[in-house]
């Protein structure tokens, strides 16, 4: 089993600039990726973002350019940086990780992004 924790996050500025992080823990050897989304209010939850075991970083158009994931050797820290941040990058953010295997997927429990305008 993997758990999985988002810390970070907060209220900015447009313009500004965030990082968020992601922990995981447990039998993070048979992680596969882990992906970081984000749900606004009255919206589908979206893919941000993800990070592959065999290093390859992956971007959604709408942050292509301004966010970067960066992971450690392990998955203990899974970070996304936000630069640029605009209003429409207000939603809660969501970690996820997802096993080799049998593909069973962990979310973390959300941390919320407002960017004021």
């Amino acid at each position: 089993q993997v758990q999985v924790m988002e810390s970070g996050g907060g209220l900015v500025q447009a313009g500004g600039s965030l990082r968020l992080y992601c922990k995981a823990s447990g039998r993070t050897s048979r992680i596969e990726t882990v992906g970081w989304y984000r749900q606004a209010p009255g919206k589908q939850r979206e893919w941000v973002a993800s990070a592959f075991s065999g290093g390859a970083l992956r971007y959604a158009d709408s942050v292509e350019g301004r966010f970067t994931i960066s992971r450690d050797n392990g998955w203990s820290a899974v970070t996304l940086e936000m630069f640029s941040l605009k209003p429409e990058d207000t939603a809660a953010y969501y970690c996820n990780a997802r096993l080799y295997d049998s593909g069973t997927e962990y979310w973390g429990q959300g941390t919320q992004v407002t960017v004021s305008s």
